[in-house]
């Protein structure tokens, strides 16, 4: 397993067609699962400790952030994105989430990674 020890960059652009889960529309009303917008920020985790939070991004299923962040890191394994919907009454939302091995990112010998990745 690959440990990675220095700077992270890490910016977030952006996400597509994100859907609502059955929980985000618990308190919506009328013709929900079609129309309903979600309030979404990413919360972005190496290992188990926070290291960002993007901005709310209010009413939109593809919210763009374009928002960096700069971390250093010891020790990290990996880098988890989680879509939150800022929910107006009780916990916010669980939408989807990603892992990003540092392994997957570091096995070509590059320092710099761009790509699109997969939410769940």
């Amino acid at each position: 397993m690959v440990i990675f020890n220095g700077q992270l960059k890490i910016k977030i652009r952006e996400a597509l067609d994100l859907k609502p889960t059955a929980w985000s529309l618990r308190h919506a009303v009328g013709p929900k699962t079609q129309t309903f917008l979600l309030d979404t920020y990413i919360a972005l985790n190496v290992d188990d400790s926070r290291v960002g939070q993007t901005s709310t991004k209010q009413r939109t299923n593809s919210p763009a952030w374009n928002d960096e962040f700069t971390t250093e890191v010891h020790d990290g394994r990996r880098i988890e994105l989680s879509v939150f919907h800022d929910a107006p009454i009780g916990y916010d939302d669980f939408v989807a989430n990603c892992i990003i091995q540092f392994e997957d990112i570091l096995h070509n010998g590059s320092k710099h990674f761009e790509d699109w990745v997969r939410l769940e």
